[in-house]
């Protein structure tokens, strides 16, 4: 995912976590990411697109933060999952996965994608 995608796809995350699904436009999006009118329009055209740029990113984060779990304690590191899931810049992306899943309950589309998304995680996991 290029840097414009991925600040456009973070700042849809932020949308969500602070406006949930219906405050979701691409001119809540483009003014999120400081950028100008029409600007994720460009990448993503459509409302499901918004949607599965942020079940992609969150995949993306979540994989990244698998990474830096420490196998030797895996206590530890899940507890240190769990505190970032609940607090701080994490509980923006878990805001954000809660409305994700509303839609997806009415979005056959994009349930799949977050299916898909989980499979990635638990790949990861399994390797770690």
């Amino acid at each position: 995912m290029s840097t414009r995608r991925q600040r456009i796809a973070d700042a849809i995350i932020a949308t969500l976590a602070t406006s949930g699904g219906r405050g979701l436009t691409h001119r809540a999006v483009d003014d999120a990411a400081g950028l100008a009118m029409g600007s994720t329009s460009y990448y993503f055209r459509s409302r499901a697109a918004l949607l599965e740029a942020a079940v992609a990113r969150l995949a993306d984060l979540d994989v990244e933060a698998m990474r830096e779990l420490d196998p030797a304690d895996p206590a530890e590191s899940v507890a240190r999952l769990m505190e970032h899931a609940l607090t701080g810049t994490g509980r923006t992306a878990t805001l954000a996965r809660y409305e994700l899943s509303l839609e997806a309950a009415r979005r056959p589309e994009l349930r799949q994608t977050l299916v898909a998304g989980t499979q990635r995680l638990q790949a990861t996991l399994a390797d770690l």
